[in-house]
This record gives structure tokens, C-alpha cells and sequence, in this order.
């Protein structure tokens, strides 16, 4: 084989294999927005595994839900380190409001592939859940992405 057929092929870079989890992901949230609701832990941990498992830095988002569950969006709220992320609950608040919100599934990436909760990831999940009670939005879950996934609510803990 000459080295110029090697040539080629063509490797995905980093920014095709994000575009294409991007489309899964929209396509999982317009299959569920027509469809039925995020009530079901599995389809959530799908949908936030493509949204957030690609990232090399670790990255908070929310799941921003209707009344009956369904999605109205997906905002990306904190972007931090590759081990940590400043979350702020005022700010999380006005997005959640902003976008008429009933409810919320938290998500956010381990980017060392390891999904297992830390003590700081239950404490902050707890403040937002308090937050977020004081004006009638409701946290379905929080889940965590590494290489598999670890949901709150199946644990026992929301």
C-alpha cells in the first residue's frame, strides 16, 4: 500500500464528532417535544450524554421543561475546568424563569469519564433544588455524564 492511499482517509476531528452528537441530540429532543416527556431517566441520561460527553472541560446545563415534561430548551449554563464548574443559582433562576420553565433536569460532564456524584455535585443540586421550589419549578433530576451516566432520581436523592 503506497502512503498516498493512506492518505485518503480522512479522520473525524473533534469539531464533525460534536456536530453529529449535536444532531442526534436535537433529534432525541424533537422525538420527545412532538411525542411524549422527559420523565423517564433513560431517555434523559441519552439526550444529556450526547449534549455534554464530548466535552474536555466540565460543563453545566439544564434541561428547561413545560408543565407536561416536555422540552422547551437546552442551555448550556456554566462552562469550567477540566474538574469543577462555578455554579451559580440566581443564575439559574433567571433562565429558568426567562424561559417560562416548570421544570428542569440538571446535567453535567465529568470529562475523566467518571459519572460517580461528588459531595459538592449533591450540595449544589440541593441549593438549586431550593431555589428553584421558592418559585414553583420543580427538579425532575440531575444527571451526571461520564462514560455511562448516573441519574439523582434513580438514586434516591431528589
Amino acid at each position: 500500500m503506497h502512503s498516498s492511499s493512506l492518505s485518503n482517509y480522512r479522520q473525524s476531528s473533534p469539531t464533525e464528532l460534536r456536530e453529529v452528537l449535536e444532531t442526534a441530540a436535537s433529534m432525541l429532543a424533537a422525538k420527545y417535544a412532538r411525542h411524549g416527556s422527559f420523565t423517564n431517566p433513560e431517555v434523559s441520561k441519552q439526550y444529556l450524554q450526547m449534549k455534554l460527553a464530548h466535552y474536555d472541560k466540565e460543563v453545566f446545563g439544564a434541561m428547561l421543561l413545560d408543565n407536561q415534561n416536555r422540552l422547551i430548551t437546552f442551555e448550556v449554563l456554566f462552562t469550567g475546568t477540566i474538574d469543577a464548574a462555578s455554579i451559580y443559582p440566581r443564575e439559574v433562576v433567571k433562565v429558568a424563569l426567562a424561559a417560562n420553565a416548570a421544570a428542569v433536569i440538571f446535567g453535567h460532564n465529568h470529562p475523566s469519564g467518571v459519572p460517580e456524584p461528588s459531595q459538592s455535585d449533591r450540595r449544589i443540586t440541593t441549593r438549586l433544588s431550593d431555589a428553584l421550589a421558592l418559585i414553583d419549578i420543580r427538579v425532575l433530576d440531575h444527571i451526571v455524564v461520564g462514560e455511562s451516566c448516573v441519574s439523582f432520581a434513580e438514586r434516591g436523592w431528589l
